[in-house]
């Protein structure tokens, strides 16, 4: 079969179409035949070796997390699903033209297969962190850096938990931000000010690793409600970092649910054919999506 796959670390370029062995379903797990997958930060920063002492590889190596497709194969133990069933979840491995499972959950009618490989790793770290920034219904939450998968999840699951949102974006994606259910304003020098004049914050994320930590604090008055997922020296300023999967099962649940409610949406930005793999994660780094990058097979 044909799959994205990077032989040595670095920039988009290393990233080739070849082809690979099938892989299989194991026990508790699904194999589908894909039709989108979703591109993630995580992605291009594990190929350019970000990642490398985390998240040791044998190279060449694939790449890709979320996906949605039709069931083709299941593993020993899984029951309630069967051949045939349409799915999006999360695996690995997932820029292919088959890949495996760990979660997922059925995909709800008039929910695309595009727009669905882009929901696994949003909605699971959206609803993990806010829930450890510790933000309730009534409060308002401040996320830096808003207009892509993450952060446009996370401001559908706080305003449908009555949660207030101001959100950061390029000035090109303020109305999107607004469309969500956020109050936009952009990043960059002043930001203290800009905020402030918009309401006090209770709660901070920071979702762009853009260098923001101190400015959040600053806003929130309490270190402890500033949360990073991108920024690992949130730590030294008494900020807290959120990196592991938790619930994927229960967020791929929420999600489908959500959406079904009308509430959860997450836009195809920009989607790519799979030879075209290098050109998405490209895209993905460069920032500024508004909503999701997607490679279709």
């Amino acid at each position: 079969m044909k799959a994205a796959q990077f032989a040595e670390y670095g920039g988009p370029e290393v990233l080739r179409l070849v082809e690979v062995t099938e892989p299989h379903a194991g026990p508790g797990q699904v194999r589908i035949a894909v039709r989108a997958a979703g591109v993630n930060g995580i992605d291009w920063k594990i190929r350019a070796g970000f990642m490398r002492e985390i998240i040791p590889l044998s190279l060449p190596a694939g790449t890709g997390i979320d996906a949605a497709g039709v069931i083709d194969e299941t593993g020993e133990g899984v029951t309630g699903v069967a051949v045939g069933d349409p799915v999006f979840g999360s695996g690995s491995r997932t820029y292919a033209e088959h890949a495996v499972l760990s979660s997922w959950a059925a995909l709800p009618p008039g929910l695309s297969f595009e727009e669905a490989a882009g929901f696994p790793t949003p909605i699971e770290t959206a609803i993990r962190i806010i829930n450890q920034v510790g933000v309730k219904p009534g409060q308002t939450l401040l996320v830096s850096g808003a207009s892509g998968g993450v952060g446009s999840a996370v401001i559908q699951v706080a305003r449908e938990r009555g949660i207030d949102v101001i959100g950061t974006a390029g000035a090109s994606n303020q109305d999107y931000v607004r469309s969500l259910g956020a109050v936009p304003t952009t990043y960059g020098d002043g930001l203290v000010g800009r905020v402030r004049a918009i309401a006090p914050v209770d709660a901070a994320l920071d979702i762009a690793g853009s260098g923001v930590i101190p400015q959040l604090i600053e806003l929130t008055g309490d270190p402890a409600r500033v949360l990073s997922i991108a920024d690992f020296s949130a730590p030294s300023h008494g900020a807290q970092v959120s990196s592991d999967t938790l619930d994927m099962a229960g967020a791929l649940a929420e999600a489908a649910r959500l959406f079904t409610e009308g509430a959860f949406h997450l836009p195809v930005d920009q989607a790519f054919p799979l030879a075209d793999a290098a050109q998405a994660q490209a895209v993905s780094q460069a920032g500024h999506v508004a909503g999701r990058v997607i490679i279709t097979i």
